[in-house]
């Protein structure tokens, strides 16, 4: 009876995890000795990255013909429980049927999702979110249907809360979105008193600049304390009129790695080791967002970022199944860093190291890079083979694709 390696979720993580470990027992010759699961509500993989943008509902991608040519066996259902002492896995499907799955080894890879304080009153049932494909797809018809309600500073006011990475490519994109709406108003609001606080000192006033050739307004300084179907309240007091809050101010990891013992990080992370074990729980491997993992072998952590889910994906993958074959494990690297931020019909911007603080790139050429990223690299390979091939955990560091990118980019 084979061997099972099971992975929880198709995200960016799950989706290279799948195919790198299968490409390791390609290698080996071991094929049907360990099975690979890949265990999701559907066999899709959503382009998260792409979130901010028009036409939502188009932004996924079938895996089901690329796992079954793959060997890859796809199981559709939420994994709801996790038992590390039994190594098994509880699985609820769309139908309600329960199924427990057995693991020899077990690659936590659900990913994480927008995290709204409860602190914030109203911000559940009022705000709407870029963050997951149905938050999007709903967000896109509200902002369709804005121009059938009557004119009031509410319907023609968007207020972006959270000045980050999101918040800006979704402010930034929001102009050619609300062109239908006469005298729309976008307006970021952050709790820092600067327009993307992780950017360095370069690239925060290039940003701030592009955002107000949009258009976009900015309330800096103070966080939101309330949302309700009227607008939002800011913490310093001020009243902001909008039937539409979108709420960017961070994400947390899945509610499943709550269930694996060891210590998490601040966005609920399993820390792991260089090749993306969870020490504290036996058989365990955790990838892309769940995974909390030293990145440049010192101090500086992965971000929860597509760049950083792939390839953490492939070394889990990889490792995972190594553990099993007794081969070697590989250690996770991703030392350089580069920054791809869209800013709508401006441009975009490149910035470069762990601290973003250089631009090496802006306007008509970073968003030809942006643009190749976000439509071509970012998708596997729809040929197996191919597929199979990119899941090599050894490849490029970030900054000679970016070099490779902006060659292709012209």
């Amino acid at each position: 009876m084979p061997q099972k390696l099971v992975i929880i979720g198709a995200g960016f993580g799950g989706v290279w995890s799948a195919l790198s470990a299968k490409r390791l027992l390609g290698l080996a010759n071991k094929q049907n000795e360990i099975e690979v699961v890949v265990v999701a509500p559907k066999p899709t993989l959503v382009m998260r990255p792409r979130l901010y943008e028009s036409n939502a509902s188009s932004l996924v991608h079938h895996l089901d013909v690329l796992f079954e040519e793959a060997g890859i066996k796809f199981i559709s259902g939420i994994a709801h429980a996790i038992h590390t002492e039994e190594h098994t896995v509880d699985i609820k499907s769309a139908s309600g049927l329960e199924t427990t799955v057995n693991y020899d080894r077990l690659i936590i890879a659900a990913g994480s999702s927008v995290n709204r304080p409860q602190a914030i009153k109203g911000i559940q049932e009022h705000s709407f979110d870029v963050d997951s494909l149905e938050g999007a797809v709903k967000l896109e018809a509200h902002l369709e249907g804005l121009g059938a309600q009557g004119a009031s500073p509410g319907r023609d006011t968007v207020v972006v809360c959270g000045a980050g990475f999101t918040g800006i490519e979704i402010a930034a994109e929001l102009p050619r979105r609300l062109a239908h709406i006469p005298n729309a108003r976008v307006i970021l609001v952050g709790n820092a008193n600067e327009v993307g606080p992780d950017f360095g000192t370069e690239p925060r006033p290039a940003i701030a600049s592009a955002l107000a050739d949009l258009g976009v307004e900015f309330k800096l300084g103070s966080g939101v304390a309330a949302v309700d179907s009227d607008g939002i309240t800011l913490a310093n007091g001020e009243r902001l009129e909008t039937k539409t809050a979108i709420w960017t101010a961070g994400v947390k990891a899945t509610p499943l790695t709550a269930q694996i013992p060891g210590q998490k990080d601040a966005m609920a992370r399993l820390y792991v080791d260089q090749h993306l074990r969870v020490s504290s729980a036996d058989g365990v491997f955790a990838t892309g967002d769940a995974a909390c993992a030293i990145a440049d072998g010192k101090s500086q952590y992965a971000l929860m970022c597509c760049q950083h889910a792939i390839q953490l994906g492939r070394v889990s993958g990889h490792n995972a199944a190594a553990a099993l074959l007794g081969e070697p494990l590989i250690d996770y690297s991703q030392a350089a860093y580069n920054c791809c931020l869209d800013l709508g019909a401006w441009g975009a911007l490149v910035a470069s190291g762990w601290d973003r603080e250089t631009i090496k790139l802006s306007g008509d050429t970073a968003k030809r890079v942006k643009c190749y990223i976000n439509q071509k690299l970012i998708y596997p390979p729809d040929n197996a083979q191919e597929a199979l091939d990119s899941a090599d955990p050894v490849g490029f560091d970030s900054d000679q694709l970016f070099e490779q990118l902006t060659q292709i980019a012209g």
